[in-house]
């Protein structure tokens, strides 16, 4: 692993237990409010667990700090950070994983349009994992046709013909995880977490 990337990772527990102590917040709080076991919270904290994008979607919601802000991630605009935007089907692909194989991550954004598009259903080997940052997504998914708020996350795969576009015609902002080998994110039932099962 890049020592960079281990630099970043080790410093993200005590970045959470700094964070949990200025709020003066316990790790009985945190675990109900997230509904992470206290012994698990400890650990990450401790540098024993690694963080997984899961737990830091619910600590970046419980603290209501943005995600950057948990893994100290540069920000945006940074020269450091060589993002390349890639267009496709008139949606912007940002990838945030440089490494080739296994899942991959990027930031999605789905333009606004004054008239809402046709689906147009297409199918691919593989699983993805989206979480809606802003806008309201349009998912189609086989016969399932669901509209997903912002801060909610659905996976399904893709396998299945699907499409995905704004519910409204407004802009959609979305953090997607693709994975060919269809290994899923694990998304767990939580207050309003749609999932698009088969």
């Amino acid at each position: 692993m890049d020592s960079a990337l281990e630099d970043v990772l080790d410093a993200v527990g005590p970045r959470l237990r700094a964070l949990r102590q200025a709020r003066g917040i316990t790790l009985a709080d945190l675990s109900a409010t997230t509904g992470v076991s206290e012994s698990t919270l400890s650990r990450l904290e401790s540098g024993r667990r690694r963080a997984t994008l899961e737990l830091l979607l619910l600590l970046s919601d419980a603290y209501d700090v943005p995600l950057d802000d948990l893994v100290g991630a540069p920000r945006a605009g940074d020269p450091r950070i060589h993002l390349k935007p890639i267009r496709r089907f008139g949606m912007t692909f940002v990838p945030l994983s440089r490494r080739p194989g296994g899942t991959q991550a990027f930031k999605m954004i789905i333009p606004a349009r004054p008239e809402p598009l046709e689906p147009t259903l297409q199918t691919h080997e593989g699983f993805e994992w989206l979480y809606v940052l802003g806008g309201t997504l349009r998912l189609v998914v086989g016969e399932r046709d669901v509209t997903v708020p912002a801060d909610n996350a659905v996976e399904f795969d893709t396998s299945l013909p699907h499409w995905l576009g704004s519910a409204d015609g407004g802009a959609v902002e979305l953090l997607v995880l693709f994975d060919l080998q269809g290994t899923r994110a694990h998304v767990h039932g939580g207050r309003g977490v749609p999932r698009v099962r088969t």
